[in-house]
């Protein structure tokens, strides 16, 4: 027989808690452990064409010749193809074997790995989106689309009070999880309806490209409604991050930022901590204020004496066409992932 909730102890919560995360862990590490063996048998075939070409002179064509033998030897297994050999060997060629054991690289999958090796000619760069992939779990295309953006200039940069509000982990964990401008200029709204379109667009559509954020984001709520003392008080979106076990609320602001936005942000955290957040085993609420533009020291002001997580970031919208259906979903695709 199951206890109820009024016999369980004070801590069980907590407890539950804890255990959840030590099986999460557990399949992590195992899942890593399996990428990272895949890695070291392309690093070691790409390692030992290398050698042979460099100790015998053995050209290009000892590729193909390879991959045939290969796939006549493993019938059925992947990975073998002449082109997927070329990767091997460049990918040996890129990083020492011992680099590919330690974090960011040993947790992308070789699709990643590759498309690093595709997309990015410098080591710095490399290391920065490899960062950057493993920390929110991209996939491929996400790692395309967020290298031809440029994100790794973009994250990490908001104007945020993490660092005074948030334990280290979870403060490191949320700045890089946000932006500091997001682009909205695919939305090709005129300028005249621009404002009403821009929030009605983001507050209806963002949901699900917010989850490619970062991974552990989970949606909790679009214009979620709050009743604080019989009054009725809606916000924009609210969302929640498993891995560090926060709420984050979101508000649009369809203007420049404005000191007292805080004040309303706040407000909105605290009737989340209040009424949604289990305080044994969550931490506080997080806000993040998109606005179309801010004074980067009015917002170092405003944030100054606030005792809650919250960051201030911009979005950039330019005159277009109206753009079609077609063009307006591949352009929301680009906004918070």
């Amino acid at each position: 027989m199951l206890m109820s909730d009024k016999h369980l102890p004070a801590d069980y919560g907590q407890w539950i808690q804890s255990i959840k995360d030590r099986v999460r862990n557990a399949q992590f590490r195992a899942m890593v452990a399996v990428n990272v063996e895949l890695m070291l048998l392309y690093w070691d075939i790409g390692r030992a064409i290398l050698d042979r070409q460099a100790a015998e002179g053995w050209g290009a064509k000892i590729i193909p010749l390879m991959s045939k033998d290969l796939q006549n030897a493993f019938p059925g297994a992947k990975g073998f193809s002449a082109r997927n050999l070329g990767y091997a060997k460049r990918f040996a060629e890129a990083w020492g074997r011992d680099e590919i054991l330690q974090e960011p690289l040993a947790k992308l999958s070789w699709f990643n790995q590759v498309t690093l090796l595709e997309k990015i000619s410098t080591r710095e760069d490399r290391i920065a989106y490899a960062r950057l992939a493993a920390d929110n779990g991209w996939s491929r295309s996400t790692l395309v689309r967020e290298i031809a953006n440029n994100a790794a200039a973009n994250f990490g940069r908001s104007a945020n009070n993490f660092a005074l509000t948030m334990p280290i982990a979870d403060s490191e964990a949320a700045i890089r999880a946000i932006r500091d401008s997001y682009d909205f200029t695919f939305l090709g709204l005129e300028k005249r309806t621009r404002e009403n379109k821009v929030r009605q667009t983001l507050v209806e559509k963002v949901a699900r490209f917010m989850l490619d954020l970062g991974a552990g984001f989970t949606y909790a709520g679009q214009e979620r409604t709050l009743d604080v003392g019989g009054d009725a008080f809606r916000l924009d979106l609210l969302f929640y991050n498993v891995r560090i076990h926060r709420y984050f609320v979101i508000e649009i602001k369809t203007r420049k930022f404005k000191p007292q936005d805080i004040g309303q942000l706040s407000f909105y955290m605290t009737a989340i901590d209040e009424q949604v957040r289990d305080k044994q085993v969550e931490g506080q609420t997080v806000g993040i204020l998109l606005c179309k533009s801010r004074n980067r020291i009015v917002v170092e002001y405003a944030l100054k004496n606030v005792n809650q997580p919250i960051a201030v970031s911009t979005y950039e919208l330019e005159k277009m066409g109206i753009a079609s259906p077609q063009v307006l979903t591949d352009g929301l695709a680009k906004l918070l992932s």
